[in-house]
């Protein structure tokens, strides 16, 4: 047992060290190659500095000149309807959106309304054709059992002829 724990104990160290290395390694290898190499290598290694004649950047004034006059004081300033717009103050701009929120939920309640009242109107009218239907399917249900019940009493009649007839002397069909 003892020898098990040892093996354990020396894997993990071994364990630990590999990941250590592999952690450390690369930032380690940078700093000792960059402490090691002499300057006289580094500068042999190094380039010249580089000459440009490169022209200028380009800059936005040379694309569009008209966009160098352009601020955001005065943008708009022709136009009186979005200067006054631009004047007013946050909170009336604040107000402003309520009302118009409060004017299409106003709308939109008004149309509800509307729709459940047509609604309301096309349920009540189909109620009322039900209710039609309903009382037209009792009278048609009580003249049934009328007929029936006179079939039954016309059959009845029908039989007691027979039967006199037969006692008549009557053979039928």
């Amino acid at each position: 047992m003892a020898r098990r724990s040892g093996d354990c104990m020396r894997c993990l160290v071994i364990f630990a060290v590999v990941s250590a290395l592999l952690v450390c390694g690369p930032a380690l290898y940078w700093k000792f190659n960059k402490g090691f190499v002499g300057s006289s290598t580094r500068r042999n290694s190094m380039c010249p500095p580089c000459v440009c004649d490169c022209p200028p950047p380009v800059s936005l004034l040379g694309i569009a000149p008209g966009l160098a006059n352009l601020s955001g004081t005065d943008c708009g300033g022709d136009d009186l309807e979005l200067k006054q717009e631009m004047e007013k103050q946050f909170v009336d701009l604040l107000t402003e959106e309520l009302k118009l929120r409060e004017a299409v939920a106003d709308e939109h309640s008004r149309h509800m309304n509307v729709t459940l009242g047509e609604a309301k109107r096309a349920a009540s009218q189909y109620q009322k054709e039900a209710e039609k239907c309903n009382a037209a399917t009792e009278i048609c249900e009580s003249a049934r059992e009328r007929a029936e019940a006179l079939l039954i009493k016309e059959w009845k009649i029908t039989s007691l002829w027979e039967k006199r007839a037969r006692q008549s002397g009557w053979e039928g069909e």
